[in-house]
């Protein structure tokens, strides 16, 4: 059964700043590259399939089990391995802006586990990916659910974003996140028991999207 503290961790309530993002959706929609809920929909299967997010997903096994060897045994060898994993993770973010936004809600996180009692052992900056496997540890979600909250979190903000820039309303996106439900729950299981150094991006065109952004002349994003 899905444990109530990730419900906690998906809910838009969270406060992180997650809906000021659109990791370059902006950029697609004023381009008239996506127009319509099925356009979004191929977008957001296509990166769930193969977009730098798999990366970070598939990372958070590693990043759980360094995560409770520091917490548990003070270990410092898995506290400089988390170091380098969030690091490699967020350099794999072209976007400045993408990054900025992986860097915030990271910091947001982590602040937010501190004022609920969960304060990493020692203080450290880490990225979106490393935080939220943080989170994970602290309330003792499990690492399918981890994995499938990462993924369903991701594309939830993903529509909460197309529905302020085209006219695509809550219920139609929610039907869209209906549809993706499978899709989440075959990648998450697969993504589980891969290295993520040995798999790769694809998202060209979501890289070359986020890129872009900083370039548009009125944004109602920050990325």
């Amino acid at each position: 059964m899905t444990s109530l503290a990730l419900l906690q961790l998906v809910s838009p309530a969270l406060p992180v700043g997650a809906f000021s993002y659109s990791e370059g959706l902006e950029v697609l929609i004023q381009a008239a590259t996506l127009n319509d809920e099925r356009q979004v929909q191929d977008w957001l299967e296509a990166e769930l399939r193969q977009g730098a997010l798999r990366l970070e997903a598939a990372a958070l096994r590693g990043l759980s089990e360094a995560l409770r060897q520091w917490q548990d045994h003070g270990d410092q060898q898995a506290r400089h391995w988390l170091m380098d994993q969030d690091s490699w993770l967020l350099a794999n973010r072209e976007s400045a802006d993408v990054r900025a936004q992986q860097t915030q809600m990271g910091a947001s996180l982590l602040q937010l586990m501190s004022e609920m009692g969960h304060p990493l052992p020692q203080a450290m900056p880490l990225s979106w990916p490393s935080a939220w496997a943080w989170a994970a540890v602290a309330l003792d979600v499990s690492l399918p659910d981890m994995t499938q909250g990462y993924l369903y979190g991701w594309v939830a903000n993903q529509l909460s974003a197309a529905v302020r820039l085209l006219p695509l309303g809550p219920s139609r996106a929610q039907i869209v996140q209906q549809r993706l439900l499978p899709l989440i729950a075959e990648q998450a299981a697969w993504l589980q028991s891969q290295d993520p150094r040995q798999l790769w991006s694809r998202g060209v065109g979501a890289s070359m999207a986020q890129l872009a952004h900083a370039e548009l002349y009125s944004r109602l994003f920050r990325s």
